[in-house]
């Protein structure tokens, strides 16, 4: 959500964007996902791939736009070589400019894995951790995120908000799939506004 969240507020007149939800494969198949995430059509051995994706950062730079590569679920990385091309890629430069932005979005084993590879720990310029939301702010974001997908109306009154503030402590991912999870239910029972209780049964069937 925060990946997709994060995209949209990003202009496409100024930022070419490629977004990798899913990072576990292999090396060779990572480049080909970041060129197809691109539009770029490019096949061929590591190097060439590596190469056509160098010429398109350059004509984005000439285009004044930047890259940006943005890495969902990274905690998911488990070939290390993964994470040393991902700080291979961070050496394209142009008279000491940077040609990708890179930004890596993962649950806390994320900073623990990239702290043990020193070479890349270093290369990283800003590190933030979400905290959980309080409870006004899970009710800030779920109304947030509703009227992003087009909502209306209140969907989910403030005591559903309440006890999905409690369920998920305030953490972002479970705030997410309960909220979803009691829009499901809540569609299926033919509800008009989500209730407390609906939330409850959506908590019990996300653990």
């Amino acid at each position: 959500m925060l990946s997709r969240t994060l995209i949209q507020h990003l202009s496409h007149e100024r930022y070419d964007l490629a977004l990798v939800a899913n990072p576990s494969f292999e090396v060779s198949e990572f480049i080909k996902e970041i060129l197809y995430q691109l539009g770029v059509d490019k096949t061929g051995t590591k190097l060439d791939m590596v190469h056509a994706l160098n010429d398109h950062l350059l004509q984005n730079l000439n285009k004044g736009r930047d890259t940006v590569l943005v890495v969902d679920e990274a905690q998911a990385i488990h070939d290390v070589a993964i994470f040393e091309e991902l700080r291979l890629l961070l050496n394209f430069q142009l008279n000491d400019r940077f040609l990708l932005t890179m930004i890596l979005l993962g649950q806390p084993e994320l900073k623990t894995k990239v702290e043990a590879l020193a070479q890349l720990s270093q290369r990283i310029v800003i590190r933030y951790h979400l905290m959980p939301f309080s409870g006004e702010e899970v009710g800030e974001y779920v109304d947030f995120r509703m009227q992003a997908a087009g909502a209306s109306r209140m969907v989910f009154m403030p005591e559903a908000m309440q006890v999905i503030a409690e369920v998920s402590a305030g953490i972002p991912r479970k705030v997410n799939t309960i909220a979803d999870l009691a829009l499901l239910i809540g569609f299926m029972e033919r509800c008009r506004q989500i209730g407390p209780e609906v939330v409850k049964k959506a908590f019990m069937e996300s653990r």
